[in-house]
């Protein structure tokens, strides 16, 4: 990321009270002293802005186990509905409707949930990896169609309506040129 671009995002963020950074670039353990670059980059911004205002949780040290597919079931649409509500004290928020978290008792997505829907602002970082984000980042994302689901499918108030969000992806490998200049931040 430009030095422009660093600022940019940085004044931005000012603005914000409680922000999220979620980081979903992935090592191997052996690799102890290689920190990925997006990572490097969420650290430095949550140092400009304050340790106060910015929590940083690493996706990948989380258990999320994969999405089921409630979405497109044989009975239809179930994805997020309030049968699905995780009741387990886990989730603070009361808000949380994903099969996976209610089948799979050591899912840890509630603890993205409980600081996604208190902050004003999220940032996903994240590695380009032949063509697109990696797959930490796919699978958060696809666990998260339960809040937009409930809004418009479901018809629900949008939860997440209040909330701005950004993606800062980074790599240099194939594709990688493709995938910033249709998603990048100006």
């Amino acid at each position: 990321m430009s030095i422009e671009k660093f600022n940019k995002t940085l004044k931005y963020l000012e603005s914000k009270k409680k922000i999220l950074f979620l980081l979903t670039s992935n090592r191997w353990s052996g690799h102890t002293d290689d920190i990925p670059k997006s990572s490097q980059l969420a650290y430095s911004l949550q140092e400009k802005l304050g340790t106060g205002r910015v929590t940083i949780i690493d996706v990948t040290k989380l258990k999320i186990h994969e999405c089921e597919g409630n979405v497109s079931g044989a009975n239809g649409n179930n994805c997020g509905v309030k049968a699905a509500l995780l009741k387990n004290g886990k989730d603070s928020t009361g808000q949380l409707r994903c099969w996976a978290s209610l089948n799979n008792k050591d899912d840890e997505l509630y603890k993205i949930v409980n600081e996604l829907l208190s902050s004003d602002a999220v940032i996903f970082f994240g590695s380009i990896r032949w063509g697109k984000m990696n797959a930490v980042y796919a699978k958060l994302v696809e666990r998260l169609t339960w809040l937009e689901n409930r809004h418009t499918t479901l018809g629900e108030k949008n939860i997440i309506g209040d909330i701005d969000c950004g993606i800062i992806s980074i790599g240099h490998n194939w594709k990688n040129s493709n995938h910033l200049d249709l998603n990048r931040l100006d």
